[in-house]
């Protein structure tokens, strides 16, 4: 019992290691806009996500799919949103100040949860969510309306689109995310080729940025999400949310080993706001959870 626990929370923490590698990955592109590049990445992502689900399934992906209906369309859509919101993040602003915003995504669920499905949320949660939103005023408070605001704004976007493909699962009762993912590759695909093509953009990019945006589509994304799909079954809410935080912390560090891209001081001190509302909003819903389900 225990080595299983062992190995899933490597397997989870491998997740978050491959997905910190995000923001180096759209650093070294040279030329590419978000368009392109999402558009390469979900070719890549697709093609992996359908050798995946069919090595796994007596089913192909797209049986899997019409099995999730509406839900699982509004989910991938939810998920074209979150990827486009966040290369263009990463573009536009710091690396670290991206990957702290993105980490407000469980709170943006917790509301959208309320809100729509009538969710239970919890007193601490909401402290929680106020801590979050004042760590989240701290970092954009120096920005001015430009790159960098910008760049704020679409990383909160991308975490409100991780956040209502989380709630749109919950909604169609889904508990496997695989096929929705293979849906978003598929719709990522179509809509930034009909981007590029109505914005002028060429379908053709350089190798060395075709190769990034292809790499990460495999590896980033697809090789992320499976490791993270295997480790996610036998390891508690409280665990997941906390290993999670390895992406967050690792991608700035990826980007100022190799690249010298430095943090804000108001970046840091918001970003350790908003984490640590993360992390004991984690540690008090499992107390919660665990009190709930206590004899007696």
């Amino acid at each position: 019992m225990k080595s299983a626990h062992t190995r899933s929370l490597i397997l989870v923490f491998a997740a978050g290691v491959l997905w910190s590698t995000v923001g180096l990955g759209i650093r070294l592109i040279q030329e590419a806009d978000v368009w392109q590049i999402l558009l390469y990445r979900s070719m890549s992502l697709t093609i992996f996500l359908y050798i995946v689900i069919r090595t796994h399934s007596s089913n192909t992906p797209f049986v899997q799919v019409r099995r999730t209906g509406l839900p699982g369309v509004i989910a991938a859509l939810s998920l074209v949103v979150a990827y486009a919101g966040g290369i263009y993040a990463i573009q536009t602003t710091s690396v670290a100040n991206a990957m702290l915003l993105f980490a407000s995504a469980p709170f943006l669920a917790a509301v959208l949860g309320w809100g729509i499905l009538r969710e239970r949320v919890h007193g601490g949660t909401w402290i929680a969510i106020f801590f979050a939103i004042v760590g989240i005023g701290i970092m954009v408070g120096n920005q001015t309306f430009g790159g960098s605001l910008k760049g704020s704004f679409a990383a909160l976007g991308s975490a409100l689109g991780f956040a209502a493909f989380t709630v749109t699962l919950r909604w169609g009762k889904e508990s496997e995310m695989l096929p929705s993912v293979f849906l978003s590759g598929i719709f990522g695909v179509v809509i930034t080729a009909a981007i590029c093509i109505g914005l002028g953009l060429p379908l053709a990019i350089s190798a060395q940025d075709s190769g990034i945006s292809i790499g990460m589509g495999i590896f980033q994304v697809g090789a992320g999400l499976v490791l993270y799909t295997l480790g996610s079954k036998a390891l508690p809410a409280v665990e997941l949310t906390l290993m999670s935080l390895a992406e967050v912390l690792l991608a700035p560090l990826w980007v100022w080993l190799l690249l010298g891209e430095t943090v804000t001081s108001n970046t840091l001190a918001g970003g350790c706001v908003l984490l640590g509302a993360v992390a004991g909003n984690a540690i008090f819903s499992a107390r919660v959870r665990s009190t709930a389900i206590a004899p007696g």
